[in-house]
């Protein structure tokens, strides 16, 4: 896409400024001849203003923020407020809303401000920064779907209203909510994102070939729940390690998001007793058998806590939350029952 198209794109946006503003800053409002939020990530707030008619001082659509000194147009706004990289998909997005018919391919050329690459942890860091917390949201309501309640120290998940997901490079772009995972190293820096897009109608993963997605990088890397100190939980899926902590609510645990990339997770210096949240089938017994020797290896005990059907969050929907904990406390060492475990419901 060309200068002059963008432009045009824009252009065409400003004359319906308050529409858009509506609709991708949503969680500001109208004030006189301004849409007041707080920023173009579309957090609460009175710091940014967008004129919503042309004056003499500027055109429709020009937006401020006062508190960073930041300034652009109503394509940045979509660009910030969708956590979008590439201008194409920010293009797309402004046609879609206008209800423009798609640009031409060749019209694709780049009004690109240095995006990060494609999957890369930047963009993993930038997708996460566009989110927002997850208290009141559908990715709440998911998770009491699936009899997850207690979201203490769930700080590392997010929310993203409009989280595009694309099939395959030749596939239109979709855009659905998603339950946002940050990915950290043992430094608490994101090295990745993990994307698990909803169906708000039915409180469930989207009915998409492959509802879940990370990016970043993820080798050795987890998606962490608490500090870490000397004992830590490590599973594979984010609900595994959501159910298991709905009866160990105090212990730190990590998701490694596979079997493959448990097995691989990275120690803490700090770590000494280390549980092990087994999922039921080969490849958890493949990640299993090789984390508990590596664990040895270093000096580090690795007990295997056992679910009794596929996964934790299957036995927690299944048998309940006094069940759960009944068959946890089995399995754990006595001195971490009275440190971690809630005893009652």
């Amino acid at each position: 896409m060309g200068r002059q198209d963008a432009s045009d794109l824009a252009h065409r946006l400003g004359q319906q400024a308050e529409a858009v503003c509506r609709h991708y800053l949503s969680r500001g409002r109208r004030e006189g001849r301004y849409w007041l939020v707080g920023d173009v990530r579309n957090t609460p707030g009175r710091s940014m203003y967008v004129r919503l008619k042309d004056s003499p001082k500027g055109p429709a659509g020009k937006w401020t923020d006062a508190a960073t000194g930041e300034h652009g147009d109503l394509l940045d706004v979509i660009r910030e407020s969708c956590g979008l990289i590439d201008f194409k998909d920010v293009a797309d997005e402004a046609r879609r809303f206008l209800s423009m018919p798609p640009a031409e391919p060749e019209a694709h050329a780049s009004r690109q401000q240095a995006p990060a690459p494609h999957g890369s942890p930047e963009a993993a860091q930038r997708l996460i920064r566009m989110s927002q917390p997850i208290i009141g949201t559908i990715v709440q309501a998911y998770l009491r779907e699936r009899a997850i309640t207690d979201l203490r120290e769930t700080g590392s998940l997010h929310f993203h209203p409009r989280c595009y997901y694309r099939p395959d490079e030749h596939s239109p772009t979709e855009t659905w909510p998603a339950m946002i995972a940050a990915i950290t190293d043992l430094g608490g820096r994101i090295t990745g994102a993990h994307r698990t897009w909803l169906d708000p109608r039915r409180r469930d993963k989207a009915p998409l070939d492959t509802p879940r997605r990370a990016m970043g990088d993820l080798l050795g890397n987890a998606v962490r729940f608490g500090i870490g100190g000397e004992v830590i939980a490590a599973g594979e899926g984010i609900e595994t390690v959501l159910s298991a902590r709905q009866v160990l609510p105090d212990m730190p645990m990590m998701a490694a998001l596979s079997a493959a990339h448990l097995a691989a997770i990275l120690f803490p210096d700090t770590l000494r007793r280390l549980y092990i949240l087994r999922d039921d089938d080969p490849a958890g017994d493949g990640a299993r058998d090789t984390l508990v020797e590596r664990a040895n290896a270093v000096g580090i005990e690795a007990i295997v806590i056992s679910p009794q059907l596929g996964d934790f969050n299957e036995d927690l929907r299944t048998f309940g939350v006094d069940t759960l904990r009944t068959q946890t406390r089995m399995q754990i060492g006595a001195q971490d029952v009275a440190r971690f475990m809630t005893l009652t419901a």
